[in-house]
């Protein structure tokens, strides 16, 4: 059964390469400089060729356990230690250390004559002896002009080049030779040792509106693919930073999680959520619309979750920015003394565009933050051209989406151009695109804020107005007039209309309900009047009633003694009638 073989292993087609350990370099070139073949690195005065050649060296030894040897034609020993020691190297304990050996090969110019029998049968035994006094892998001269810089007969110079570089191919010795750049359209002096290079890297130090720039080109790679664009290098204390450009896919997460903005009802205008985490939101308007105050906001919450923020200043100091941000009720002076916050403040013309993007990677790399905050990232076209400077920003978005850092951005709009659009052309990378602007109405100035993109949530269409208090960012509601959304004085004089409208309304009810009152008043006044005089006219009535009734009662009873009486009166006569008739008989 077949042997596995480890991911990591390369493959036995591949190349050889061995890892360089500079910071960017061993990405571009797809693992290191070709193993056991020499490489050329061919640069101007002071476009940092020594600097990349010695680190190439000490990266080696103290992180690949390949030792190597320095050979100098043009500096001395001790002013390339002291050199090197500002970059943190210490040659001399890796002198001692049997990991590192320095030479300094003196050739004086008298020593250039022609005499038919010139060749470089001594250096090769001088770097034999070196190579195996430390038992080096890794060998660099430094440079290869001093050796043939007055030699005449171009057929001999050629000659030896070729034959300087096949016998440290045949050794086996992975090398790095650098070579002085006399014309742009050139790489060399003699044009010979590009050709005879398995790799070719040029180093190039420009200056651009007295701005300097750095930039590294690896021409040619045999046996290879690699990086073929210029990339930026930036050299400071640590030794040389690549950063490389095309390298950087879209292959980066798209987290579903969640962050506030800080502030509730721009939070509710996103979907109720707030923006999603790792995303990129760009914050565009004119001077003076609350840019940085929205950030503030973003930045205080972020603090308060706990989480680390690293906030780029190029037009503010970080006292300057706390300061002000407390004149809204935003204290950021907390968070930076319990180290969740963290300031980088400096004038963008104090380095090219590329040591801009190099110190952020080295600042979020040291720092790990959550949040990266930009402002304004529009200053940075002082330093450069617009489409570099978009270049520059294209790399920092996809390098902090990969990281699955959420970032801000403020960009200035200039005044009497158009709102929608930055003024670096970055709004087509950005997430979450805000807009803050002034509206002018009846004289004054007043600000707003509306959302012209959110991708992959539901947002508000509206805009809205915001004022700043003295807690902070408040959105107002949405107030809509005659003429479209109302605002500042306008709103004001509105609201008193319709307040005064209201009012007026509410005292004619209240007039017609005091009327109806009235009269409801009235008719039961009336009622209670009708009622008594119904009452004594009923009361009259019903007397009158009750008399009659009395006087009925008495007339039928004298009615009544009438008849008996007249009953009487004829029983009387009658009797007498009898009796009369009873004495007639």
């Amino acid at each position: 059964m077949a042997r596995k073989k480890n991911a990591g292993q390369p493959s036995s087609k591949t190349l050889p390469k061995a890892l360089t350990g500079i910071l960017g370099l061993d990405e571009i070139t797809g693992g290191g400089l070709p193993r056991g073949r020499p490489t050329l690195v061919s640069g101007g005065a002071g476009s940092g060729k020594t600097l990349f050649a010695l680190e190439f060296l000490v990266r080696g030894a103290t992180q690949h356990n390949e030792p190597g040897v320095f050979i100098s034609f043009e500096e001395s020993i001790p002013d390339l230690t002291k050199n090197a020691a500002s970059l943190g190297f210490d040659l001399a304990k890796l002198v001692a250390d049997k990991k590192l050996f320095l030479d300094h090969v003196s050739i004086p110019r008298s020593e250039f004559a022609e005499t038919g029998e010139y060749d470089l049968d001594g250096l090769f035994i001088r770097i034999a002896d070196a190579v195996q006094q430390v038992g080096a892998k890794r060998v660099v001269l430094d440079t290869i002009e001093a050796l043939f810089a007055d030699l005449p007969n171009p057929g001999i110079l050629r000659s030896e080049i070729r034959r300087l570089f096949s016998w440290l191919k045949e050794k086996g010795l992975t090398t790095v030779i650098t070579a002085e750049r006399d014309r742009p359209d050139r790489l060399t002096r003699h044009g010979i040792e590009e050709f005879v290079s398995d790799c070719v890297i040029v180093l190039d130090h420009r200056m651009r509106e007295e701005i300097s720039t750095r930039r590294l080109r690896v021409v040619k790679y045999r046996g290879s693919t690699h990086g073929t664009n210029e990339y930026p290098f930036l050299i400071d204390e640590q030794g040389i930073s690549v950063l490389p450009i095309s390298s950087l896919g879209l292959d980066h997460a798209a987290l579903e999680e969640r962050i506030s903005s800080g502030i509730e009802r721009v939070d509710g205008m996103l979907d109720g959520k707030g923006f999603y985490r790792g995303s990129s939101i760009l914050l565009s308007g004119t001077p003076g619309t609350g840019k940085t105050s929205v950030v503030a906001h973003f930045v205080d919450a972020a603090c308060r979750r706990g989480e680390r923020c690293l906030f780029f200043a190029f037009e503010e100091s970080p006292r300057q920015i706390v300061r002000n941000m407390r004149s809204i009720g935003i204290n950021l002076q907390p968070w930076v003394q319990k180290g969740l916050l963290l300031f980088q403040a400096a004038r963008p013309t104090y380095g090219g565009i590329e040591e801009h993007l190099l110190l952020t990677h080295k600042r979020i790399a040291s720092f790990r933050p959550s949040v990266v905050v930009v402002d304004p990232v529009t200053n940075l076209v002082m330093v450069s051209t617009q489409n570099e400077v978009r270049s520059m920003l294209t790399r920092l978005v996809d390098f902090l989406k990969t990281e699955g850092i959420t970032s801000v951005f403020t960009s200035l709009t200039s005044a009497g151009g158009p709102l929608e659009a930055s003024e670096v052309d970055v709004s087509s990378l950005m997430d979450t695109w805000i807009l803050l602007k002034s509206i002018e109405v009846g004289g004054e100035r007043n600000r707003a804020l509306y959302i012209l993109k959110s991708r992959g949530m539901a947002h508000s269409n509206q805009i809205r107005e915001f004022v700043l208090t003295n807690d902070g960012l408040r959105l107002l509601d949405v107030y809509l007039g005659a003429e479209g959304v109302l605002t500042g004085s306008a709103r004001m004089s509105q609201e008193m209309r319709e307040k005064a409208g209201v009012t007026f309304r509410g005292q004619e009810l209240e007039t017609h309900r005091r009327e109806l009152e009235r009269k409801r008043r009235i008719f039961e006044a009336r009622m209670v009047m009708l009622r008594a005089e119904f009452e004594a006219e009923e009361e009259v009535i019903q007397q009158t009633i009750s008399d009659s009734e009395l006087l009925g009662k008495e007339v039928v009873q004298d009615r009544g003694q009438m008849v008996l009486s007249r009953k009487a009166d004829t029983s009387a006569y009658k009797k007498e009638g009898r009796a009369n008739a009873a004495r007639k008989h």
